[in-house]
């Protein structure tokens, strides 16, 4: 897959000044993640999280990767996109990695690449986030441990192996959907479609979204800082995430011509990074890199 694919989808609309912009200003960067060699404790990672938002409204990889994909006022993601499931898997083993649940083994004397290093168990505490029990109790219960690509297509389901198909997380777009509305961004209806009903879930809470998509932009236009390891690790993982589940163009669409085009130009350079170098830099956590080689194979 091209690293590029899937970035210039935006219809072309007459350039407008003023706010639209949305690279001039924002909220203030996320809290950097401490550095995750540093942390063998069972601290939760996730209490570094402060982009500004109550507790109420923080978003983990997964939920901001949906509330992204999700119709603001049908409450449903495309019909057409077919890369959001396995995006939302890997969105669950960054969240593990962070959270300093998993890791990536080491290269050893043969240098292993990343493709070929096996995920495995750093610490069996649970998160308290359901998803992510579920995973880390496969990943704990699996002997031999397998590498990331593999995780993503047992956690997806899309494996030909039918004793791996034991390992596929269910509903995870329902479930997701289900912790917004909980924590106030979403809400639930019921649609019918012709010949069937379905659940879906409007947007409620504009603002959360709002702050979302402001937040990327700035991560790309008046906050770049052109160094992937000087960028916030959460933020890093939610650019390449949101392009591998193909819906990173809902967060720039809004913007101007000239932003627009600041922004893509960036985030191609971001993908067209070698994973294999940034990987092996100091203080780099490996199993974002491991995690975005298998999205760009």
């Amino acid at each position: 897959m091209n690293r590029s694919d899937g970035l210039v989808r935006r219809a072309v609309k007459p350039r407008e000044n003023g706010a639209e912009g949305g690279g001039a200003s924002g909220l203030n960067a996320n809290t950097p993640d401490d550095n995750q060699d540093t942390h063998d404790s069972n601290k939760d990672q996730e209490d570094n999280i402060d982009d500004g938002d109550s507790k109420e409204t923080r978003l983990t990889l997964m939920e901001e990767v949906l509330l992204l994909g999700l119709k603001d006022k049908e409450g449903y993601t495309s019909f057409w996109n077919d890369c959001i499931s396995s995006g939302l898997r890997g969105c669950i083993l960054i969240e593990l990695g962070l959270r300093g649940r998993v890791m990536i083994e080491k290269s050893g004397m043969r240098r292993r690449g990343l493709c070929t290093r096996k995920l495995i168990l750093k610490s069996d505490q649970q998160t308290g986030d359901v998803l992510l029990d579920e995973a880390l109790k496969h990943i704990k219960e699996t002997d031999p441990p397998e590498t990331v690509q593999s995780w993503i297509e047992y956690l997806s389901g899309e494996t030909w192996n039918p004793l791996k198909l034991r390992y596929q997380l269910k509903n995870v777009r329902e479930r997701l959907a289900k912790n917004l509305v909980e924590k106030g961004v979403l809400t639930t209806e019921k649609q019918n479609f012709l010949l069937f009903d379905m659940t879906t879930h409007p947007l409620s809470d504009n603002v959360v979204k709002c702050r979302l998509v402001k937040k990327i932009q700035d991560s790309v236009l008046s906050k770049w800082v052109n160094d992937p390891q000087r960028m916030d690790k959460r933020m890093l993982a939610l650019i390449f995430l949101a392009h591998a589940s193909d819906v990173i163009e809902n967060a720039f669409a809004p913007l101007n011509d000239d932003d627009y085009e600041v922004a893509m130009k960036r985030v191609r350079e971001l993908l067209d990074l070698d994973f294999e170098t940034e990987a092996a830099k100091p203080n780099a956590n490996e199993i974002l890199w491991a995690v975005f080689m298998a999205f760009t194979k």
